[in-house]
């Protein structure tokens, strides 16, 4: 990972901890994908049952991200941290343990919920910073996220084949996710102690979700353009590995890994878009994000059989997608400091359910259109976060032309009349 540059308002060795731990925690969810089917044949089960363990890991996240993350904007997040650590780590233990597909699955499950630390640390580190560096703090956590997401599957299958064993990799993120304990805790700020009045019971807080879509408009254009940019990239994981292994280029599975490792580069140059997010707003970010998840498409359309074009496109899309989700949530972070928890658990359901549909759309029109197929189904994703954009862009220029003309007219029509006046005047703003 890259060096991190200090944040002002942040300790130095903050923004580099949480990078790390995000990267580590968000990996148990992905590791264990090229390893189903050495998981099968070690426990005697059909290739299709350990699929079982890796649609455990995607529920049990699922199920974390709504009832777990809003906890962080009322409880310790120290105390927070290290129970879900702790919790993580025993059921890797048990899934290296597991000696049959229904028992591993249980311990994905479990594992899969409690290693939602990555979306309790981006509205924290976005806390920590000062006003107008939040983007900046949340691209170079963003980085170790994505960064964890792409070479844990890479990191995975060379380690299995290394030791001849899927059971090393459960031990090995065991132990990763247990250092975390030594670190993390640390850095996580205390929170600021509340009356009882002023904290809302666990029920009252999930209650309290649903009515913040309704009341906060950065929330909604950021969950439709997150979950735009999240399906078509879904749509193109999800395939990728069958169009690879057609001909012309007949490759094998472990292709489809080492395009993971390859569009690294994409990821690390997302990391500046935090930066931009501050400098120029999220909006300018979302729409880069748009044009370069398009690009990446279309190269996919004009060379499908090139390996070369896909891992640039691979690039594009990957460097799309994060700077996306940087950018809405700098947008959403914005929002009050004890909402934030709650508004990110919001923004990752949209997103994680968009992913779904991504997924479960281009499989199935793969099967009889093929690699085109694939192509469309992006484009039609990002078309639809392309015009959510622009006509959010055209109703704020209308808000702000209006705003403008009510400003102007007391100046134009209305002369101070006396000295008290004009400066009463000058007060309010008029």
């Amino acid at each position: 990972m890259t060096a991190l540059s200090p944040v002002p308002g942040v300790k130095r060795a903050t923004i580099p901890v949480f990078a790390t731990a995000t990267a580590v925690t968000v990996a148990n969810i992905y590791f264990t994908q090229p390893l189903l089917e050495r998981i099968a044949q070690d426990l005697g089960a059909p290739a299709q049952a350990a699929g079982v363990v890796a649609t455990a890991g995607q529920i049990g996240y699922a199920l974390g991200i709504v009832a777990i993350v809003p906890l962080a904007d009322r409880a310790p997040l120290r105390k927070v941290s290290r129970i879900l650590l702790v919790i993580t780590t025993l059921a890797l233990l048990a899934g290296a343990l597991a000696p049959s597909i229904t028992l591993l699955s249980v311990a994905t499950l479990v594992l899969s919920t409690t290693t939602v630390l990555p979306q309790i640390i981006m509205p924290t580190v976005a806390s920590l910073a000062a006003p107008g560096q939040a983007g900046r703090a949340l691209g170079a956590v963003g980085t170790g996220l994505t960064l964890g997401a792409l070479l844990s599957r890479t990191v995975s299958g060379a380690l299995a084949e290394a030791t001849g064993t899927w059971r090393v990799d459960y031990v090995a993120a065991a132990l990763a996710t247990a250092s975390l304990l030594f670190v993390l805790p640390r850095h996580m700020p205390d929170r600021p102690r509340d009356t009882d009045e002023d904290k809302p019971g666990y029920l009252r807080l999930l209650a309290s979700m649903p009515p913040l879509v309704v009341r906060h408009a950065s929330l909604r254009l950021s969950a439709v353009l997150g979950a735009a940019s999240f399906a078509a990239f879904s749509a193109f994981w999800a395939t990728l590995a069958f169009h690879l292994s057609e001909k012309p280029l007949a490759l094998g599975p472990a292709a489809a890994g080492l395009f993971g490792l390859s569009s690294v580069p994409g990821a690390l140059a997302a990391r500046y878009s935090g930066r931009l997010s501050d400098r120029y707003g999220p909006g300018r970010v979302n729409l880069i994000a748009l044009a370069s998840g398009v690009t990446a498409f279309v190269v996919f359309l004009l060379a499908a059989d090139s390996v070369v074009a896909l891992m640039i496109g691979c690039n594009l899309l990957g460097y799309g997608t994060t700077s996306a989700q940087i950018a809405n949530q700098t947008r959403i972070f914005a929002g009050p400091a004890l909402l934030r928890a709650r508004l990110n658990t919001l923004y990752m359901f949209a997103l994680f359910a968009s992913g779904a549909i991504g997924s479960a759309v281009a499989l199935a029109l793969f099967q009889g259109h093929g690699w085109t197929a694939t192509v469309c189904v992006g484009m039609a994703f990002l078309a639809t976060g392309t015009l959510t954009l622009t006509v959010h862009g055209v109703r704020k220029r209308l808000r702000d032309g209006r705003g403008k003309r009510r400003q102007l007219l007391p100046v134009e029509h209305q002369r101070p009349t006396s000295r008290h006046s004009a400066a009463a005047r000058v007060r309010t703003g008029r």
